[in-house]
């Protein structure tokens, strides 16, 4: 089993938190505002590694979003010509005080499976470390001439030269709670300070309603499922291959409705299976007694290609964003400001 465990349902289903948690919770915001204060006034070092830094992040505690954005920034990058490197803490993997280089052929129980997916996606240097300046450093020492940072938003010590929030346009801020009686790492009046608000609004096929279902000052970003990859072989299937059958769908991710309510879109009738974000699997965990196909997200695919079977598939999605959001991207870390907290 992972450490990770199960998101509380009282973050976000409008039951009151726990009275130990409503207690604790002051206590912690308290802190975290403490901290941030310090690297303002200069109390507490940070550093830049010298090359732009792009910090990808949230304010909640769990997925929103992240990593298909960050794959989308490094490869548009890339498209620009950029040598993009990424910087992550590999959250999940069994060594967290060690850090190292992460390829696609290195395991997620090594590297973390969101940084594992990265490098397989992209092709770019991925270095995990608990100290995220330490890794941008590395990153540009090997020749990188930009910094993508996933996650990190609270990690003050690197400086960045643009922050993106990412939103989950789905739950939001919850109960707008600090950790633990709800899912805030930082207020939500912190997001007012990033470059770039983005909210993930999923598989939304509607241009107009993405753009809609966005406040002022926020980025639609669409999650476009382009096909199921088959986790043993070469095999690639659309997901309306699926349309009209019955799947086990598994998603060990920060909110795994989401990746079930995909599915259902797509015609496809899903028999769920939720675990904890960043789950380490073992091979029977995907025994559900029935023949039906599984899919799964790519995050977990690449923990599970191990012992994969040949009906079981990983749901490729791509981050799409309007064209100016790229453009005003592109020309902040051209011409930027003054690098922030």
């Amino acid at each position: 089993m992972s450490g990770a465990s199960r998101t509380p349902r009282y973050w976000f289903d409008g039951t009151s938190p726990p009275l130990l948690a409503r207690a604790v919770a002051p206590v912690y915001a308290a802190a975290v505002a403490l901290r941030a204060s310090l690297y303002r006034r200069g109390w507490l070092r940070r550093g830049h590694p010298g090359a732009p830094v792009v910090v990808v992040g949230n304010l909640i505690a769990g997925g929103s979003g992240k990593t298909p954005l960050t794959i989308a920034i490094v490869q548009r990058l890339r498209a620009e010509g950029w040598t993009p490197g990424v910087a992550s803490r590999g959250y999940g993997r069994r060594d967290a005080a060690t850090p190292r280089w992460v390829d696609r052929d290195t395991a997620p129980a090594d590297g973390g499976d969101e940084p594992v997916l990265i490098a397989h996606r992209t092709g770019a240097r991925v270095r995990v470390d608990r100290d995220r300046l330490a890794a941008a450093r590395a990153l540009v020492a090997e020749g990188c001439d930009i910094v993508v940072c996933d996650d990190g938003l609270q990690h003050y010590r690197l400086m960045r030269d643009v922050e993106i929030e990412v939103i989950d346009g789905r739950r939001r801020y919850g109960n707008g709670r600090p950790i633990p009686a709800g899912p805030l790492r930082e207020a939500v009046a912190r997001g007012a300070s990033c470059d770039f608000r983005v909210v993930n609004l999923g598989a939304m096929r509607e241009p107009d309603a993405a753009i809609d279902a966005c406040g002022f000052g926020e980025w639609p970003m669409r999650l476009a499922v382009d096909a199921a990859r088959a986790l043993r072989g070469a095999r690639t299937l659309p997901l309306s291959a699926f349309a009209d059958r019955r799947v086990h769908a598994v998603a060990g991710i920060g909110d795994p409705e989401r990746f079930f309510e995909t599915l259902r879109d797509a015609g496809i009738a899903v028999v769920p299976h939720a675990f904890p974000d960043h789950h380490r699997y073992v091979a029977e965990d995907l025994r559900f007694g029935s023949d039906l196909p599984v899919l799964m997200t790519e995050k977990d695919a690449v923990k599970c290609a191990g012992f994969a079977g040949d009906d079981h598939y990983a749901v490729a999605v791509r981050a799409e964003l309007p064209e100016a959001f790229w453009v005003a991207l592109t020309d902040l870390i051209e011409h930027p400001r003054e690098a922030n907290v």
